[in-house]
C-alpha cells in the first residue's frame, strides 16, 4: 500500500546491532527501520510510551496517533479507511 500513501516505521528495542540487522534479513523487512539500541531506553518507544512490544501506533500526516495496537483484519481496515479519505 506505499504507492497509495502508507508508510511503515519500525522502531527496535535490541540492544546489539547485529542481531538487529539480522532479524531484519530474516523476516524480509522493506520498510525504514530504526534503532538507537537502548532496548527500552529507546527514546522513541519513551515518547510514544510503549510498554510492551509488539506496539502499533498509526499516525496520520501530521503525526497524530489516530490508532493504535491494531492487528490482522482490524489493522488492514483501518488503514485502507484512512488512505481512503
Amino acid at each position: 500500500m506505499h504507492s497509495k500513501g502508507l508508510n511503515i516505521i519500525g522502531v527496535s528495542l535490541d540492544k546489539e546491532a547485529s542481531a538487529w540487522k539480522e532479524a531484519i534479513a530474516k523476516d524480509n523487512l522493506s520498510w525504514t527501520q530504526v534503532s538507537n539500541l537502548k532496548f527500552w531506553d529507546e527514546p522513541i518507544a519513551k515518547q510514544y510510551g510503549v510498554e510492551s512490544i509488539p506496539a502499533t501506533f498509526i499516525l496520520d500526516s501530521s503525526g497524530k496517533i489516530v490508532a493504535q495496537d491494531l492487528r490482522g483484519p482490524e489493522l488492514r481496515a483501518k488503514i485502507l479507511e484512512l488512505l481512503a479519505k
